[in-house]
C-alpha cells in the first residue's frame, strides 16, 4: 500500500515508515465514535499524517485510497509469522473465526492472503447486517463455531469495537498491539505469533 500510494502522490513512501506511524494512527482510531468507515478514515488520515503527507494533500490521499480499495482490498497484508502461528493453532485443535465489520469481501480477502483455510468460520458485517461493537455479531460467530461464550477468547487491535464488544458478549478477549497503542488494563500481544505462543503455553487460559 504504501508503494503505491507513494507512487500516486510522487512520494517515496515505505512499508516501514507506515509501520511506523500505526501506533499513533491506533490510537486516532481509538478516539473516534461512529460507523466502522469514520474509524478507517481516522486510522488512514493520522497513519499518513504521521509519515510527513501534509494536511493539505489529505483530500488527495483519501481519494487514492478509496480508488485502490475498490480495485484490491486494502488489508490484505499479513505479518510473516502469521500463517505458521495459525497452523500451530490448528495443530493443538483450536476452532478459528473471524468477525470483521467490512464490506462484504473478507471471505475473498482472507483468500487473497493465503489465510482463509484456517478458518471454521468467517463473519462478515455486511453479510449479516450488524457491527461490532454489538454484541450480536459476537453471538453469531459462537453460534456457527458451536462455541459457548465461556469458552471463547476474542483477539482484535481495536479496544472500544473488539475488547468491550467481544466482553459485552460474554467472551474474554486480547488486545492485538503491534505498536503498543491503547492497551490499558487488556491483556495485549504484539502479534499473532506471539498470541500463539502464550496460548499454547498456558499464558492466556
Amino acid at each position: 500500500m504504501a508503494e503505491q500510494v507513494g507512487r500516486a502522490l510522487g512520494l517515496p513512501l515505505t512499508g516501514e515508515q507506515l509501520a511506523a506511524g500505526a501506533g499513533a494512527a491506533a490510537l486516532a482510531m481509538e478516539r473516534t465514535n461512529g460507523a466502522d468507515r469514520e474509524r478507517a478514515a481516522a486510522y488512514l488520515e493520522a497513519l499518513f499524517l504521521e509519515v510527513g503527507i501534509a494536511p493539505g494533500r489529505m483530500e488527495e490521499v483519501r481519494h487514492c485510497l478509496y480508488r485502490m480499495h475498490g480495485e484490491r482490498h486494502l488489508w490484505c497484508s499479513v505479518a510473516a509469522d502469521t500463517g505458521a502461528a495459525l497452523d500451530r493453532l490448528r495443530q493443538a485443535g483450536l476452532r478459528l473465526g473471524i468477525i470483521s465489520n467490512s464490506d462484504g469481501r473478507v471471505a475473498a480477502a482472507l483468500e487473497a492472503s493465503g489465510l482463509r483455510h484456517h478458518f471454521d468460520v468467517v463473519v462478515d458485517s455486511a453479510l449479516v447486517g450488524v457491527e461490532k461493537p454489538d454484541p450480536a455479531i459476537f453471538r453469531a460467530a459462537l453460534e456457527a463455531l458451536e462455541v459457548a461464550p465461556g469458552e471463547a477468547l476474542y483477539v482484535g487491535d481495536l479496544y472500544q469495537v473488539d475488547v468491550l464488544g467481544a466482553r459485552a458478549a460474554g467472551m474474554d478477549a486480547v488486545l492485538l498491539a503491534p505498536a503498543g497503542a491503547g492497551a490499558g488494563e487488556c491483556r495485549a500481544v504484539s502479534s499473532i505469533g506471539e498470541l500463539a505462543d502464550d496460548l499454547l503455553q498456558g499464558g492466556l487460559c
